[in-house]
């Protein structure tokens, strides 16, 4: 299954934030779809995007890879003492989230605009 990737950027009580729509598998399976995300991280990151949202509703899946890409990204921001934040409702992917002990390491939450407004 194909990546689908779309960002825009919102303005919220939190501040300026670039929303990274997700959809599909981020894998390592797909050799194009892991590495799509982590190419788009990097490229808002160097365009200077340092509060990111990634809005994961539309994953279908997501394993070590992609966890491994997310948290590349949150470093990337922090670098710049940015933030990135997940928005993730779906209960097999917050597992994910629960089991790797990474919900101490991400916000997440449950709707976009409720990210946005999140201060850091």
């Amino acid at each position: 299954m194909d990546l689908s990737l779309s960002t825009r950027n919102v303005s919220g009580p939190g501040g300026d934030r670039t929303v990274v729509e997700v959809g599909g598998e981020i894998d390592v399976y797909d050799v194009y779809t892991a590495p799509k995300l982590r190419e788009q991280l990097v490229e808002l990151v160097n365009d200077g995007s340092y509060h990111l949202v990634v809005d994961m509703e539309g994953v279908d899946f997501l394993d070590s890879t992609g966890l491994g890409v997310l948290v590349g990204g949150l470093k990337r921001v922090r670098a710049h003492e940015g933030s990135l934040r997940l928005v993730c409702n779906q209960e097999r992917i917050l597992k994910i989230f629960r089991i790797t002990g990474l919900t101490k390491v991400f916000p997440i939450h449950t709707t976009v605009d409720e990210a946005v407004a999140a201060t850091d």
